[in-house]
């Protein structure tokens, strides 16, 4: 498996070390379900094909804690970020997105609506 890193280039500062790139449905089904834990370095960009909002939900299903949840348009750019907490059923951006970042709810603190996120291996 190949890590990418994530960056915040609006802000000028390094997200996450070890970012997993998720592009296929079953990747993306299961995400982060049944893991116990996820380091604060670690995250998961799950591609989507088109940018609206139903395309980008989320589930929390039998994910065990809570997540950031960063939501990308096509350009890279935050269009929503939100807690995203443990059995909840759906997760919406509040504007249309592609592209969703996973990873530790530490992440809400380092990027805001607007904010360009690159990724590179």
């Amino acid at each position: 498996m190949t890590w990418m890193k994530a960056y915040n280039d609006t802000q000028n500062t390094p997200l996450l070390s070890r970012v997993r790139h998720c592009a296929s449905f079953t990747c993306q089904l299961r995400g982060l379900m049944f893991r116990r834990t996820l380091d604060e370095q670690e995250g998961l960009v799950l591609i989507g094909q088109t940018e609206n909002r139903l395309a980008s939900a989320i589930h929390m299903f039998f994910v065990f804690f809570p997540i950031a949840a960063i939501w990308l348009d096509r350009q890279g750019r935050v269009v929503d970020a939100q807690l995203a907490r443990p059995f909840r059923p759906v997760y919406l951006p509040q504007s249309a997105a592609k592209d969703v970042l996973e990873g530790s709810p530490t992440l809400l603190d380092k990027v805001k609506i607007g904010d360009h996120i690159r990724f590179e291996e």
